[in-house]
Parts: C-alpha cells; sequence; structure tokens
C-alpha cells in the first residue's frame, strides 16, 4: 500500500505540473491571439487615408518587368507583407498605375528609380513601353524626376524618358553595347565521349551550336551580328532623341569612354555630366528636397507627399467598378519556353494555353482576343496546338491580334503567325523560323570506363534510341525527314498566313533571328507597337469603337488564393504596412518553402483522414 501511495503521489504531482504547464501555454497563446485581435480590429477601424493633392508617385520597380508573374499569390502576399517586395513587376501594371495617375488630379509628379531594375538584351521592348507611358504621363503637364544610384544602359533606357535625369554623385553611368557570347561544349563532349547528333533546317538555325562546335559558326555570327546591330543603332537613336544629342556624338562618348573617364579624373558621375547623359548629380536627401516643392512636405517636415507603386495600383483596383456589361478584348499572355505537359506560370503549356483561347472563344462577351507573346520557342506539338486555336477563334468571328512582347521567336512566332494582324516592338526579337532536334547517345563514354552493350532485337529500330549504343546512320536519315517536313510545314504555314509564296518566306527563314522593325520591314510584322497598339487594332477589327473593357484572361485562382490576394491588395493590408505591422523578413526567404505546403493542404478534402508522404527537404 505504500508503494502505491508513492506512485500515486508522484503521478499526482505530475498531473498538477502538466496541468500547470497547459494553463500557461494556453493562456501565453491566449495572449498572442487576442494581442492580433486587437491590432487587426484597431486597423479596420481605422479607413484608409484618403490619396491627398500634390502627392508624388513613386516608381520603384525591383527585379524583372514581366508579363506575368512566375511565383504564385501566397508567395506575392507574404513577401509583401514582410516588406520585401517579389523581384518581379508585372508590364500591365506599369502601364495601368501611368495612365490612372496621368489623369489624377491628386497626382502631381513620378519620381522614377531604376537603382534595382533588371535589365539585359532581352527586355527592351518591355523598357520602350513603360518609356511611352512616362512620355504620355508628361502630356498631362506633370513631370518625371528619375534618380538612380547608378544606371547600366536598360536602366537608362527608361529613365531617358524623364523630364530630368539625376545621378548620385557617387554613382555612374556605364554603357557597353549588346553582345551575344555563350560556352561551347565541343572538346569537353569529345573528351567525355559523348556523340552528338544534330538534325535542323535553316543555314541559321544555330541553338544547338554549342554542342557541336568550339565557337560560332560564320552564320551565326552574320545573323547575330546584323540583328544586335540593329538593336544597338536604335538604341543610339532613342538616346540621342531624348536627350537633344546625336547618334555619332553618343557612340563617340562610349567609343571613347577611357578618354572620358581620364578627362573627370576617374570620376564616373562628372564624365555622365560633362557628356549630357544626366541633368544633374543630387544625393537622395537633395532628390527629396526638390520632391518637396512638386508637392506637399511630410508632418515631420522633411520628407515629401508620396504614395508607392504597390499602394496605388490596389487604389486603382479598389476603386474599379466589379460589374462591367461592356464587350469585352480578352488578353491571353504567353510567357515563356513552350513546353509540353502541365506548365505554372512563367512557362508555356499548350494544352492550358490553347484551352484559355478556347475559352474566350466561347465566351460570348469576348468580340476580340490579344495573344500576348513573349517566348523563345520550344516543343513543336504543343505550339501547334495554340496555333490551332488562334485559327478557331478566328473561324468563329473573333480577331486576333498577336502582340509580340521582348521575344517572339521561333515557336513564338509559330504561335502568333495565324493572328489577323502581328504587332511587335522595333526592340522586339522575333523570327528564327526553323526547326532543329538534337540527339546525343554515349557508347564512347561507357567505353572509357569499360562498360559495353550487346544483344539482339526483334526490328532494325528496336533499342534504336538507346543511348548506350552508336546511332544507326538510316535512323539518322529518317529524323532528318521528319525535321525537313518540320521546316517545310513552319515555312508554308506562314507564307499562306502572311500571303506570300514558299520561297518570299524562306529566303527570310532559314532560322534567322531578326529585331521587330527589321521583321516589319521584311513582311513577318504588320505594325510597330505594343500591347495598347495591339488592343486597339483588336477592337478596330472586331468594330467595338471605343467602348470596351480589357480582360486579361488566365488560371482561375483557387478560394484560398483569392482571399490571400484580397487581403494582400485590402486597405487593411496597407494600414497594418503603414504602421509597421509587418510579417518579419526571414518569410519572405521562406515563402517558397510554404507555398508548397499549402498547395498541398488547400486541396485537403474535409471530413478524412489525410496522409501525406512528402517531403519538404527541397523546398
Amino acid at each position: 500500500m505504500a508503494d502505491v501511495k508513492q506512485r500515486n503521489g508522484f503521478l499526482g504531482f505530475i498531473r498538477v505540473l502538466w496541468r500547470g504547464i497547459n494553463i500557461t501555454r494556453q493562456a501565453i497563446l491566449n495572449l498572442i491571439f487576442f494581442g492580433l485581435l486587437l491590432i487587426i480590429i484597431l486597423a479596420a477601424a481605422r479607413r484608409p487615408l484618403p490619396l491627398q493633392d500634390k502627392t508624388v508617385l513613386v516608381l520603384q520597380p525591383k527585379g524583372q518587368i514581366v508579363e506575368q508573374y512566375s511565383v504564385d499569390p501566397t508567395q506575392r502576399v507574404i513577401a509583401k507583407l514582410s516588406g520585401e517586395p517579389m523581384q518581379q513587376v508585372q508590364l500591365r501594371d506599369l502601364l495601368t498605375v501611368l495612365r490612372h495617375a496621368a489623369s489624377d488630379p491628386r497626382i502631381s509628379a513620378v519620381l522614377l528609380d531604376t537603382s534595382d531594375l533588371q535589365t539585359g538584351t532581352w527586355t527592351y521592348a518591355s523598357l520602350r513601353q513603360v518609356g511611352h507611358a512616362l512620355d504620355a504621363f508628361e502630356t498631362s503637364g506633370k513631370p518625371v524626376i528619375a534618380w538612380a544610384s547608378g544606371y547600366d544602359q536598360g536602366q537608362y533606357y527608361l529613365a531617358m524618358h524623364a523630364n530630368r535625369v539625376l545621378l548620385d554623385p557617387a554613382g555612374s553611368v556605364m554603357f557597353t553595347g549588346f553582345d551575344s557570347y555563350q560556352p561551347y561544349f565541343k572538346d569537353l563532349l569529345d573528351k567525355l565521349g559523348v556523340n552528338v547528333h544534330l538534325f535542323r533546317v535553316g543555314e541559321f538555325k544555330s541553338a544547338a551550336e554549342p554542342f557541336l562546335l568550339n565557337g560560332p559558326s560564320p552564320a551565326a555570327q552574320e545573323a547575330d551580328g546584323y540583328w544586335l546591330g540593329g538593336l544597338w543603332n536604335q538604341w543610339l537613336d532613342s538616346v540621342a532623341k531624348a536627350r537633344k544629342l546625336t547618334p555619332a556624338q553618343v557612340k563617340s562618348d562610349i567609343d571613347n569612354m577611357p578618354q572620358g573617364v581620364a578627362a573627370a579624373n576617374g570620376d564616373l558621375a562628372k564624365m555622365a555630366l560633362a557628356e549630357h547623359f544626366v541633368d544633374g548629380l543630387a544625393t537622395r536627401a537633395q532628390v527629396v528636397a526638390e520632391l518637396r516643392k512638386l508637392s506637399a512636405p511630410e508632418k515631420d517636415g522633411y520628407g515629401f507627399r508620396g504614395i508607392g507603386f504597390s499602394d496605388y495600383l490596389a487604389r486603382i483596383r479598389r476603386d474599379t467598378p466589379k460589374l462591367d456589361d461592356r464587350p469585352e478584348i480578352a488578353v491571353v499572355v504567353a510567357e515563356g519556353d513552350i513546353i509540353s505537359g502541365p506548365q505554372k506560370p512563367g512557362s508555356i503549356g499548350g494544352t492550358e494555353t490553347a484551352r484559355l483561347i478556347r475559352k474566350a472563344r466561347e465566351n460570348k462577351h469576348v468580340k476580340a482576343i490579344v495573344l500576348r507573346v513573349n517566348s523563345p520557342g520550344g516543343a513543336v506539338y504543343p505550339a501547334e496546338l495554340i496555333r490551332r486555336e488562334v485559327q478557331l477563334a478566328r473561324a468563329a468571328g473573333k480577331p486576333v491580334v498577336a502582340s509580340m512582347g521582348n521575344v517572339a521567336a521561333s515557336g513564338g512566332y509559330w504561335i502568333s503567325m495565324d493572328a489577323n494582324q502581328i504587332v511587335a516592338e522595333p526592340d522586339t526579337i522575333t523570327g528564327s523560323i526553323g526547326i532543329f532536334g538534337l540527339y546525343y547517345n554515349i557508347p564512347g563514354t561507357l567505353a572509357k570506363i569499360g562498360i559495353h552493350t550487346g544483344g539482339v532485337a526483334t526490328t532494325p529500330w528496336a533499342g534504336a534510341f538507346d543511348i548506350t549504343r552508336p546511332l544507326d546512320p538510316k535512323l539518322g536519315a529518317t529524323i532528318q525527314q521528319i525535321i525537313d517536313k518540320g521546316y517545310m510545314d513552319f515555312v508554308g504555314g506562314v507564307a499562306k498566313a502572311r500571303g506570300k509564296t514558299f520561297a518570299q518566306i524562306n529566303a527570310i527563314a532559314q532560322g534567322r533571328v531578326w529585331t521587330g522593325r527589321q521583321a516589319f520591314a521584311r513582311g513577318l510584322v504588320d505594325k510597330l507597337g505594343g500591347i495598347n497598339t495591339a488592343i486597339a487594332l483588336a477592337a478596330q477589327d472586331a468594330k467595338l469603337g471605343k467602348d470596351y473593357r480589357v480582360h486579361y484572361i488566365g488560371e482561375p485562382m483557387s478560394p484560398f488564393e483569392r482571399v490571400l490576394m484580397g487581403f494582400g491588395d485590402s486597405a487593411l493590408a496597407s494600414i497594418a504596412i503603414h504602421h509597421g505591422f509587418t510579417l518579419p523578413p526571414w518569410m519572405a526567404s521562406f515563402a517558397p518553402r510554404v507555398a508548397g505546403p499549402l498547395q498541398m493542404l488547400q486541396n485537403a478534402q474535409p471530413g478524412k483522414v489525410n496522409a501525406y508522404a512528402y517531403c519538404f527537404c527541397g523546398q
């Protein structure tokens, strides 16, 4: 009995201790819960501050300008609430914000800071469109002030549209021209014993050359030099026009950069000022002081009254009427590589994109379709699925206008060619009408380590694609015939769509790349312009006049994602961020790891035990 009492006494102590721990845990959780609830109630009780007069719109695009996000809504909202925005901004959002700001009497000016904008040779079509939007804003009589800690030639291509271009005194302006360099792997593959077999049609179809050569072929150098030279001349002309210089002056300053640096005693900011690429040198504090003259000072008397891009865009969305029964122009975005099978945003799945076009075709409110293409191409079959839907939309009486973004080459041109009209920017990279196939095998690689293959087959073709065996020359000839047929289909399809002969298109095809301006001169493009030009042409073809609305059609968000995005764009989120109620910054980097499990959990079936064999280690 004594032993039982001792045990009961010990177990009683453990139960009391556990109850105490449990009560403490619940008390802490309740404090946290009610504390957060109080913060939300207080924030919700405060109405969003009205946008006041003499407010400066602050544009600080971070990362890349894209046609559509390649990250899901969960990651975007978590990043916003943690104060670490995703490194992407949608082109359509920039254009929308600038269009609204031009007619908004409360917006007095735009501050453009391109310090964190990522640009490259393939981004100039998007930059040109934003530049035109800045020009349109300036016609309202309100200024654009550009300032940055430094400008590369892509950032400058946008900043030069400002009324005044300012540079930090410790910054630099660096123009280097365009290039097309890439690694070549022939010697490495030879040493490894890997045999690469190329099947192609088109003298200039050079995409596979890095696996076959140690440097570019003469044909590739000729073609690349031509389109790069065209792109560079457009850059020189645009900068010269914006800065009231001549192209020869701009080119001379760039070619003679060492002399310019020496004359400025190594000070790149002073060199940029001396060569008239910037209007002045100013620190951030000096820029703020100048903006106070264009707006109203903050309550502390030091800052200026401004609103950021994201907050202004959220206001536009909140104020936009939800019900609109006007005729609709549907915009379908095709961005990224064209790949077979289901794809996420950032790449093009033929089935999904074709379905979006079909959805627009079957919608009685949609009167015209704009196919917005930003793609270097990819697999032929999914591209063909998209092209067929373009044909069906036209057959149903709905005009289709292809709007080319930064790149619409090879497969990107394939999905565009049957549109009623094709629109491209002068800086768009397009063409590359050609087909190739690539096959490799490794019997030599295995032989180097003493491995050999042998066996029997019931036909000459059984095991023919086994990479451990040499390629049968007859099979190689058969593959080449298939590639030849694909090229004939491509060129023939373009010729039919463009109202030209096969010979005429073949002469400008051959896998050769062109700028949008060069393609326009050769009849591959109908008009030079951006997405707004394409939308206007679609409205014209559909005889809509000016009374229509534009709707981007995409994959529908789940209820979970809609709730997240609604909160991210809400006044509550803006108030919370403004008053410092944000998630910790580490949540932004953690977001990709969180998104996978959340996506998985939102598909869980209620009322059932949901078991998972899932690894988060690679998130």
